[in-house]
């Protein structure tokens, strides 16, 4: 019998950020800016029987996971005590109170979220 962990590991979260990363528009972009091939030595990708090449996108600029990672977990992923649960329209004024948009009215405006 497993007992559930009373956070969320930092695999689960790793996990969700590179599915993200691999399905990103971003990703997606940089791969099609190249033609597919390496920046480096220009060798195409393929998916070929005998001939894959699968290409990777490298952050110039370097990636600091562990740093998202607990950017996350102190900033979205808070103990329960700095949690509460509300209903739509109370979670929908304390953000007009503080001035802050909720994340259904930033949908609205061309998909973009907070």
């Amino acid at each position: 019998m497993s007992t559930k962990k009373p956070y969320t590991p930092s695999s689960r979260i790793r996990q969700a950020l590179r599915l993200l990363w691999l399905k990103s528009c971003e990703r997606a972009e940089a791969l099609k800016n190249t033609g597919r091939c390496c920046s480096i030595c220009g060798v195409h990708a393929s998916v070929a029987k005998g001939r894959e090449v699968k290409l990777q996108v490298h952050h110039l600029d370097g990636c600091d996971w562990d740093g998202v990672i607990d950017i996350i977990r102190t900033r979205i992923l808070q103990t329960p005590d700095r949690l509460a649960p509300l209903c739509k329209a109370c979670h929908d004024k304390l953000h007009a109170k503080a001035g802050i948009e909720t994340q259904t009215k930033q949908e609205g405006k061309g998909g973009q979220r907070a």
